[in-house]
């Protein structure tokens, strides 16, 4: 089952958390499953496999500040620290004390801020499954319009981005025959640009250097935790692909590793059916 952005608009609800206004929503039965998104998109990224998920957990997804049907404040100093705080509160909103977390690229990042707190002080995490993203930073390959962004000129690109920009960027980090067609690449560029959100790019995009600066603590949250831990990988994704799984292999485990020949950096999209499928294997056998 699929939703319009709208559909997914309708399903959801906007609650003040932090002072800002944030997009979420829960649905469906079962132990409680938190789902992270990915820069430049949001929450919708989920939409292939929320009904079937709704089966089996409760699930609860949320656009975080700066991106979606959530508030786009322009002068504000983006954090992924800010982005695992909302994350938090809106768990203890819905009175939720224990969660599975399902991540993906800039989502896994946040869930990495969240593995380290719960070293710190136990949040509640049960297990922490991640899709594409730049969990090293030295394996992180961004795209030309990624480093332009994060230059001291990213305000200029920001500025400058276009649908037909953005359309051809996204599409390279697509398998060859998963491309997402014009209905989809429209609903998206739509989501990220309500209230101007391509005006902020250069503000989001702030993580991939946080990334560096923290790889201690969040390469270490990998390393160190006791959560039970997945990678699902599209290794046809030119960012965080094949060559990233090789350092997960490296550093953190070979284990609960599920591999997607031909499939790029959306699994959750281009992939549904496979996401699923390793996700219920994993937690077959850790749960």
């Amino acid at each position: 089952m699929e939703y319009t952005i709208e559909d997914w608009f309708a399903k959801g609800e906007l609650t003040i958390i932090g002072g800002y206004r944030i997009f979420h929503l829960t649905e469906g039965t079962g132990p409680h499953l938190l789902l992270l998104h990915g820069f430049p998109t949001s929450s919708w990224d989920w939409q292939r496999v929320w009904h079937q998920l709704c089966t089996q957990y409760t699930v609860s997804a949320f656009d975080m500040l700066g991106f979606g049907y959530s508030d786009k404040p322009q002068s504000h100093r983006y954090t992924i620290h800010q982005q695992a705080t909302i994350a938090q509160e809106l768990l203890l909103l819905k009175g939720i004390r224990s969660f599975h977390v399902m991540a993906h690229d800039y989502g896994d990042t946040v869930a990495q801020e969240l593995l380290a707190r719960q070293l710190e002080h136990p949040i509640g995490m049960r297990s922490c499954t991640l899709l594409n993203g730049g969990l090293f930073p030295e394996t992180h390959r961004p795209r030309l319009v990624q480093r332009l962004l994060a230059s001291p000129a990213g305000y200029i690109i920001s500025s400058l981005l276009s649908y037909r920009r953005f359309s051809r960027s996204f599409k390279a980090v697509f398998g060859a025959d998963t491309q997402p067609n014009e209905a989809e690449l429209g609903s998206f560029w739509r989501l990220i640009t309500l209230q101007g959100g391509q005006r902020i790019y250069h503000k989001l995009i702030r993580y991939m250097a946080e990334r560096r600066d923290y790889r201690s603590r969040w390469v270490g949250a990998l390393q160190q935790t006791t959560v039970p831990l997945a990678l699902i990988n599209g290794l046809a994704d030119p960012v965080s692909g094949r060559h990233m799984v090789e350092r997960y292999r490296e550093l953190i485990s070979d284990r609960y590793i599920f591999e997607l020949e031909g499939i790029g950096h959306y699994p959750q999209t281009e992939s549904p059916y496979h996401v699923l499928e390793s996700l219920r294997l994993f937690h077959q056998s850790v749960l």
